[in-house]
């Protein structure tokens, strides 16, 4: 349990991975987080594999001193979380407080969006490789790793890594320094 204690916002939208959504919001609550689900709407959203959630807050409400750290699925999710300012206002003052920021796949589009991958390594869906780098950022095809306070995710199969990333860098984030 060495996320007890820590509150990590998980956020969703219609059309979501669902996998990259629901299990690592399971393997933080495993690790004794508590998960917020941070979404454009309080409405119970759809996956691309017709699993659901239901968010409990609206990202643009949410301050970063009430979350120890993000996550951004990947999904189709990411197109429509990109457009909405209270999300990217929540990446980029998560991202400049050095909050773990855990991206996977088509999330990145949020995190290029917000103007934090400039200068930065980053992986995710090939699809998006072009966005990526055309914000600024260099693209890695590795199945996940950490750059600064960002934990990258390539795609659906390296979610096991990816998560292991995840909670690493938070549990670290969590040790009290000195």
């Amino acid at each position: 349990m060495r996320l007890r204690g820590m509150t990590i916002g998980v956020f969703v939208a219609p059309g979501f991975e669902d996998l990259e959504f629901w299990v690592p919001v399971l393997r933080l609550r495993e690790e004794g987080a508590r998960t917020r689900i941070l979404g454009l709407t309080r409405e119970m959203v759809t996956g691309k594999h017709c699993l659901t959630a239901t968010p409990e807050v609206l990202a643009s409400e949410v301050e970063p001193a009430a979350v120890d750290g993000l996550v951004i699925p990947g999904g189709w999710a990411p197109d429509k979380l990109r457009r909405d300012p209270g999300v990217l206002r929540l990446v980029r003052e998560c991202h400049a407080a050095g909050k773990v920021i855990g991206i996977i796949c088509h999330g990145g589009w949020v995190a290029a969006s917000a103007g934090i991958v400039r200068g930065m390594k980053v992986t995710g869906s090939r699809g998006i490789q072009d966005d990526l780098e055309n914000a600024g950022a260099t693209w890695v095809d590795a199945p996940a790793f950490r750059a600064g306070n960002l934990v990258w995710g390539r795609v659906v199969e390296d979610i096991p890594d990816f998560c292991r990333e995840l909670v690493a860098a938070l549990a670290e984030q969590a040790e009290p320094v000195g």
